[in-house]
């Protein structure tokens, strides 16, 4: 084995991938004198900590759970004319988890509350921030599971400590009186010391029907929206965008 095959060795040894592939142009140029050896040891070492930053962001995003990636870039605003673009677009600095406010997107089925949700859950990743996105339907069953083995103490103190949790479409299907009890100790458990993205079908006026128990509501309600930034979407659905 050469010298230099040694010196790749070592660089996978240290989990130096990039510069592992770097390497040799880079010594060609230093060899021709186009670079000088300091110049070049930090361009290979910016080259490896950026991707080490690209694989981390990566790391954060996959245990976040998304059903698929989004971006703001790609929603298309114009099919949606009644959104405020430059408050959604805004969302991206996070100021509102500075804050510790909410996000409660509502509209019809296919009109992108999910992608809005996904793309601001993604850039909250992208900034160090643990994020989790669940659809509702699947945190309550987690949250039953949980109380009937006697962890629900447990498993909510873990969906708290989120930094944003992204809770998909409530409304989609019944919630009965025990899980709104659940549902409602979590958010309280968030209050006031993490973030929330909700996305509805149905207006918060009419989740008293969801809940099937205006009480619980009410204190859902209360504690959910008292520092909230509620996006109503009443456009036409993607999914039916050309149909016609």
């Amino acid at each position: 084995m050469t010298k230099f095959q040694e010196l790749l060795t070592n660089l996978d040894t240290l989990g130096l991938g990039k510069m592992h592939a770097y390497l040799p142009d880079y010594i060609d140029q230093i060899n021709q004198q186009q670079l000088s050896f300091t110049d070049a040891m930090l361009n290979l070492t910016e080259a490896e900590l950026r991707w080490q930053d690209e694989q981390e962001v990566r790391r954060i995003i996959h245990r976040a759970h998304f059903p698929q990636e989004k971006t703001l870039k790609a929603f298309d605003f114009d099919f949606q004319p009644n959104i405020n673009k430059q408050e959604v677009l805004g969302f991206q600095d996070l100021a509102f988890m500075e804050k510790h406010e909410n996000l409660v997107f509502i509209g019809s089925p296919g009109v992108g509350k999910t992608h809005l949700a996904i793309s601001i859950g993604i850039e909250a990743c992208r900034q160090g921030k643990r994020t989790l996105f669940i659809n509702c339907h699947e945190l309550l069953i987690r949250l039953r599971l949980a109380y009937e083995k006697g962890e629900l103490d447990r498993s909510i103190s873990r969906y708290a400590r989120y930094d944003l949790l992204v809770i998909d479409e409530i409304g989609y299907l019944p919630i009965d009186h025990d899980e709104a009890n659940l549902l409602f100790q979590l958010i309280n458990a968030r209050y006031e010391h993490c973030s929330t993205i909700i996305t509805s079908n149905t207006d918060l006026s009419g989740w008293v029907e969801i809940f099937q128990n205006p009480t619980v509501t009410a204190a859902i309600l209360d504690r959910l929206v008292h520092h909230v930034h509620v996006v109503k979407i009443t456009g036409k659905s993607y999914r039916l965008k050309g149909v016609g």
